[in-house]
């Protein structure tokens, strides 16, 4: 649910003090139209700005479909000040959440491939994984301030996972940690702060570092700038560490991953591939306001 607060926000920074553009007198309907192929995303924060304006929402897609370019969205209809003064806000937030959920589409897709691959051609359905539903494409924490709520939430409508929503939802312990206090301590007494229900992630930057991560009680462990190469040997050797502790430990690979390398990643065996290029580096999708 979008906060009113935030709608009048966004309202407050595109209207301005003195606008005459909208002083449009009365009832008129409009719609919200694809230029472009993509996947929907944000329609309820659009939802949200113009039920906010008193603007009755006629007709919408669903997050998460496909859509080619002519194809309507959202249908409105109200006092024609209304629906203009939301149109804008509406076009930009729909438009910028479209773009990270078919940028998270790709990405899933192409990850998807590398899995039925590996189904077909090895016996077992490709034993290096943990599970058969292979990698999961996730998210990051490079969100743009004020607008994680939609952010994941289109990468959710693209087939991703969300990854952590903030700090409180995982511990990490990062290289500048490991520096600090070294990977073992780091572990133990971030262990001891946690609640029970919390999972521990830990990031490593070599393979071999792998194995000392799980033993010190990782649940998670990220796989930090490494070539596609490194990243199946610590895959490799996390497996072999996770079978002698007698536990599950994930295995993720991270850093500067983009939809163009995202099947090389998920060939590796690693359970998850987190991109902050699918907030960070998405393109707007192409949207047209018309009325009447």
């Amino acid at each position: 649910m979008i906060p009113d607060a935030k709608i009048e926000q966004w309202l407050r920074e595109d209207v301005g003090h003195h606008d005459v553009t909208n002083q449009v007198p009365g009832e008129t309907t409009g719609r919200l139209v694809a230029e472009e192929r993509g996947v929907v995303a944000g329609l309820e924060a659009a939802h949200a700005v113009f039920e906010y304006l008193g603007v009755t929402v006629t007709d919408s897609a669903l997050p998460g479909d496909r859509i080619d370019a002519g194809d309507a969205v959202l249908s409105v209809e109200g006092a024609a000040r209304d629906v203009l003064r939301g149109e804008r806000v509406a076009v930009n937030i729909t438009g910028h959440a479209s773009g990270i959920a078919t940028r998270t589409r790709r990405a899933v897709d192409a990850a998807r491939e590398v899995d039925q691959q590996e189904s077909s051609d090895e016996p077992g359905g490709g034993a290096a994984r943990r599970e058969s539903d292979g990698v999961r494409v996730a998210g990051t924490r490079k969100t743009t301030p004020g607008l994680r709520g939609v952010e994941k939430r289109a990468i959710v409508a693209g087939g991703g996972d969300t990854h952590r929503l903030d700090l409180s939802h995982m511990v990490m312990v990062k290289d500048n940690h490991v520096a600090e206090m070294g990977l073992e301590p780091a572990v133990e007494q971030f262990r001891e702060r946690a609640s029970f229900a919390t999972k521990i992630e830990v990031e490593v930057e070599r393979p071999a570092d792998a194995p000392r991560a799980a033993e010190a009680g990782a649940d998670i462990v990220l796989l930090d700038n490494m070539r596609p190469a490194e990243t199946r040997e610590a895959v490799g050797l996390l497996r072999e560490t996770a079978a002698e502790l007698g536990r599950e430990v994930l295995a993720e690979a991270s850093g500067g991953i983009t939809v163009e390398d995202v099947p090389a990643y998920a060939a590796t065996g690693v359970d998850v591939i987190s991109m902050g290029s699918l907030t960070h580096s998405a393109p707007t999708l192409d949207y047209s306001f018309r009325t009447g």
